[in-house]
C-alpha cells in the first residue's frame, strides 16, 4: 500500500465546530431546533469523528472530544482546536491562553492542547476538510429526513460516517480506517483507566491548615502544606476533586458531601505538625449541642449564613465562650438562643445585647390587631354597598 502522508501517526487530532448545523424536532410541539455538528480529523490517517451536540459550550464540547477519543480508541499527542470560545479564553498569536477545563481534559488524557495559530490556514486545513466532507457525506444523506431527538441524530450521523471512513480514498484503494489501522492506531496512548467526567471549575485559596474550602458540598479538602497561601483551581465531578496550581495538580480527593468536615490525607500534613482543625465547624456545632438544642441551630445559622463558614469562627467563638461567663451559664444562653431565632437575629451582638438587658426570657409580641383597625365612620362605604 503506497501512503501518502503529510502528518506524523499519532501526534495530532484536529477537531472544529461546521458552520451549519442539523435540526431535531419537538414530536410533542413541533419546534424545530438546530444542533451544533462537532468534527474531529486524525492527521496522518484522516480517520474522522462527527457528532451532533446542544450548543459549542463547553461541556458539550468537552464530552463531544472525549466521545472522539473513545471512538478513535486512543489519545492523540496533541489536540488542536480552531481557537473555539469553549477551548481558548484569551487568544495570542504566541501564548493563547486555554480555557482551565480545556487544560485539565488534556492532563487527564496525557495529551497537549495546541490551539490552531491565527491566519495560518495549515493548522486549520484538516478541520476544514472534515467539515467540508462532513457537508457531502452526512449532511447531503440528511437533508431529506427529520429527527426528533439529538440521539436518533447521532445514530444516523455515525451509519453515513462510518460509510465515509470506509471509502476508499480517491484514487487509492484503500480507506480512512484501512491506513488507521495500517499505520495510526498504534501510534496512539492507551485511554486512561477512568472516563473523563464533566467537572466544574472553581478557584479557591490554601488556608493555614493545609486544607481548601469547596462551597458546593461545604467539605475542605487537603493540599501539600507547600502550597498554603497559594490560589489554586479546583475542579470537582460527581465522584472526584482535584486541585491544581499553575495546571499541574497537587491534589486528588475522593469527593465527599458531608458538611463541614474534612478530607485529609497524612502527607499532605507537615512532618512535625499532628494536624488538629481546633477551629471548624462541626466542633462549633457540637460544643453549641451541650448548651441546648437552640444553641445548636442558632451556631449552624450563622455558620450557613456567610460564604465560607471562617468568616463566622470568631462569632460563633465568642457567643459560646459566654456559656463560661458565671453571670450568664449555658441555661441563659440557651434562652438568648432562642429568643435570637424566634427574631431571625443571626448574630453573636444581638445574643451580646440580649443577654446584657437581661431579656432572653422576653417573647416576641404577637401583633395587636385592633391597632391596625380602621375606625367606623359615615364616609365608609360599608361590605352591602358592593351588592
Amino acid at each position: 500500500m503506497e501512503v501518502l502522508q503529510e502528518h506524523k501517526a499519532g501526534d495530532k487530532l484536529f477537531v472544529d465546530f461546521a458552520g451549519k448545523k442539523l435540526s431535531v424536532v419537538d414530536p410533542q410541539t413541533g419546534e424545530m431546533r438546530d444542533m451544533e455538528v462537532f468534527v474531529a480529523v486524525l492527521g496522518a490517517s484522516q480517520l474522522m469523528y462527527v457528532e451532533a451536540v446542544e450548543s459549542q459550550q463547553k461541556g458539550d464540547f468537552l464530552l463531544a472530544l472525549a466521545n472522539a477519543l473513545d471512538y478513535f480508541g486512543g489519545v492523540p499527542a496533541a489536540i488542536v482546536p480552531d481557537n473555539l470560545k469553549s477551548a481558548v479564553t484569551k487568544t495570542d498569536k504566541y501564548e493563547p491562553e486555554l480555557n482551565p477545563d480545556l487544560a485539565a481534559f488534556g492532563r487527564h488524557y496525557g495529551t497537549s492542547i495546541l490551539p490552531a495559530r491565527p491566519y495560518k490556514p495549515k493548522d486549520k486545513s484538516l478541520a476544514e476538510g472534515g467539515v467540508k466532507l462532513a457537508y457531502r457525506r452526512i449532511y447531503a444523506p440528511l437533508r431529506n429526513q427529520s429527527f426528533t431527538s439529538l440521539r436518533e441524530l447521532n445514530q444516523a450521523i455515525r451509519s453515513h460516517l462510518e460509510g465515509h471512513n470506509q471509502k476508499p480514498f480517491q484514487h487509492r484503494d484503500y480507506s480512512r480506517r484501512d491506513l488507521f489501522l495500517q499505520i495510526e492506531k498504534d501510534q496512539l496512548s492507551p485511554l486512561p483507566a477512568h472516563r473523563w467526567e464533566p467537572k466544574t471549575h472553581t478557584k479557591a485559596t490554601v488556608y493555614q491548615n493545609s486544607h481548601v474550602w469547596l462551597g458546593a458540598d461545604k467539605h475542605y479538602y487537603s493540599v501539600p502544606f507547600a502550597h498554603i497561601g497559594k490560589k489554586v483551581d479546583v475542579f470537582f465531578s460527581a465522584k472526584h476533586v482535584e486541585i491544581h496550581l499553575n495546571h499541574s495538580r497537587i491534589a486528588f480527593h475522593l469527593r465527599e458531601r458531608k458538611a463541614y468536615g474534612y478530607s485529609t490525607q497524612a502527607h499532605h500534613m507537615p512532618s512535625s505538625h499532628n494536624f488538629r482543625a481546633e477551629w471548624h465547624p462541626e466542633r462549633f456545632i457540637r460544643w453549641a449541642a451541650t448548651i441546648g438544642p437552640h444553641t445548636r441551630e442558632l451556631i449552624t445559622r450563622i455558620l450557613n449564613g456567610k460564604a465560607h463558614p471562617e468568616q463566622a469562627f470568631k462569632s460563633c467563638l465568642g457567643l459560646l465562650n459566654m456559656s463560661k461567663d458565671k453571670k450568664i451559664g449555658q441555661k441563659r444562653l440557651e434562652k438568648a438562643a432562642q429568643r435570637a431565632i424566634d427574631f431571625n437575629q443571626y448574630s453573636y451582638r444581638f445574643v451580646k445585647n440580649t443577654l446584657h438587658h437581661h431579656m432572653e426570657d422576653t417573647q416576641p409580641e404577637a401583633p395587636n390587631e385592633s391597632q391596625y383597625r380602621l375606625p367606623f365612620h359615615d364616609n365608609i362605604r360599608g361590605k352591602d354597598y358592593y351588592n
